[in-house]
């Protein structure tokens, strides 16, 4: 078999969708209420939206340490979390590699972003 054949690439992408109005989405958002964590993709614009409405509450607010599931998953390496940096990665036009560690630049540009 020729060996330029079996060397072929592949290129995913993945295209998140806002999930209010249905357009491009730009960020993923993980956010927690009354114990249970959600994710929802959202436009620049959305994003902004939600951020200001919860501004109230979290401008008086306290952060809290993570208890119970969230403190075992954090340590096994937020396997979520880089679910959501991939994809904003590759949102915003940035390569990452589709399996295996995340990155440290990568990481540090999605930390910078949120």
């Amino acid at each position: 078999m020729n060996d330029n054949l079996s060397r072929m690439a592949q290129r995913v992408i993945t295209t998140l969708e806002d999930d209010l109005d249905g357009t491009e989405a730009s960020e993923t958002i993980t956010f927690s209420l009354d114990g249970a964590e959600y994710e929802i993709d959202l436009n620049e614009t959305n994003a902004r939206e939600l951020r200001t409405a919860m501004s109230k509450y979290t401008s008086v607010s306290r952060k809290s340490a993570a208890r119970g599931r969230l403190a075992r998953r954090a340590g096994t390496g937020g396997a979520k979390d880089t679910k959501a940096i991939r994809a904003w990665a590759i949102a915003n036009g940035i390569p990452v590699s589709a399996r295996g560690r995340v990155q440290a630049d990568v990481m540090e540009r999605y930390s910078a972003a949120h």
